[in-house]
């Protein structure tokens, strides 16, 4: 097969037969400082925690075995370190995909209802006992985010989709689900309710193979789609009219990017909890450290694994030996990260 490349300032134009592919090289130099700090973050994660391990320990029991270091860092840190990643890219990629369809950095799949879906599945089949093992309840959890965001979708569509019906269909139906949930808190028992309350805040803690497996395969099932968006959605970000003389069929492009989005987010969500703010803020991160007129899909992914996983560093190291969920980390980060970006649009519109 012929390429040809062809670079031009800050562009270069790969064509591959009747493809062209532009490659922007500020997004691939971003794309490898991050894969670099996403590295040294895992390896920083791997070494710190109540029993410090060196580096060097580290590499010989990931690679050989045979230390006193193998059920700490193989069992214990390795595998939880890469759910984070795996979790962080799902959300960062997830929120990058809702926003481009919404056209709102305020969006993220808890907007449309995915983070409150897999809340009330989860809580309805510890209440029933319909999950029968806890080994099922990430499965239940994605049905139920995937079925609440289908459920925001049916009652949103009227004649195409709209951004803003979309957004306010899905705030109606999460506020909803989160009082199934607080119904059942108030009148569960004890032991119950401490268990829904802790996947709620989202954590890491316990989790490992056993959950990034399955998502590992959900993501790599996603990524034909996932190389199709990256094309798809930057004629969206010029405006519906543009997009449409462009030759774009801009209901079924957005049905597409929000099925996607919306089996990343409830996968991710089933493996860890709802955690909050990365799917939020990881796009618009990654679009400032890009430049990028639209939100670039690999860097998002990246930028979540890497807030993820500094999340969850810091999370288990700060206040040793209490854990910190990392949901309410990212919160607590998240909280003033979402009142500037409001005031930031305040500013813009009364400009």
């Amino acid at each position: 097969m012929k390429a040809a490349t062809r670079t031009r300032g800050a562009t270069a134009t790969l064509r591959l037969r009747r493809h062209t592919v532009v490659l922007r090289r500020r997004s691939a130099r971003t794309a490898l400082l991050l894969l670099v700090l996403l590295a040294g973050i895992m390896v920083a994660s791997a070494c710190a925690g109540q029993t410090f391990v060196p580096p060097a320990e580290v590499w010989r029991a990931l690679r050989h075995g045979g230390t006193p270091y193998d059920l700490v860092v193989t069992e214990l840190r390795a595998p939880r370190i890469v759910l984070g990643a795996l979790v962080g890219a799902a959300l960062g990629c997830a929120g990058a995909l809702v926003q481009t369809v919404t056209r709102n950095p305020l969006a993220s799949p808890d907007v449309i209802g995915v983070g409150h879906g897999a809340a009330a599945a989860t809580v309805l089949a510890l209440a029933t006992g319909a999950a029968g093992s806890p080994s099922a309840l990430p499965a239940v959890s994605v049905a139920g985010g995937l079925a609440a965001a289908a459920l925001v979708h049916v009652l949103a569509w009227r004649h195409g989709m709209q951004a803003g019906r979309f957004v306010l269909t899905g705030v109606g139906i999460g506020l909803a689900l989160s009082a199934v949930v607080q119904l059942y808190l108030a009148d569960a028992q004890l032991d119950a309710a401490e268990q829904v309350k802790l996947w709620l805040t989202g954590s890491l803690n316990g989790r490992g193979r056993q959950q990034a497996v399955p998502l590992a395969v959900v993501m790599a099932g996603c990524l034909p789609g996932l190389v199709w968006a990256g094309w798809a959605a930057r004629p969206l970000a010029l405006g519906d009219e543009t997009a449409a003389g462009l030759g774009v069929r801009v209901d079924r492009t957005r049905l597409g990017l929000t099925v996607l989005g919306v089996v990343l987010a409830a996968a991710a969500t089933g493996a860890a909890g709802p955690i909050g703010f990365v799917a939020l803020t990881a796009p618009q991160l990654a679009r400032r450290l890009t430049r990028t007129p639209h939100l670039p899909l690999l860097c998002s992914a990246l930028t979540g694994a890497v807030v993820l996983v500094a999340a969850d560093l810091a999370a288990r190291t700060v206040l040793t030996p209490l854990e910190v969920p990392v949901g309410a980390l990212t919160a607590l980060v998240g909280g003033p990260y979402l009142l500037w970006l409001l005031g930031r649009r305040g500013r813009t519109a009364t400009a």
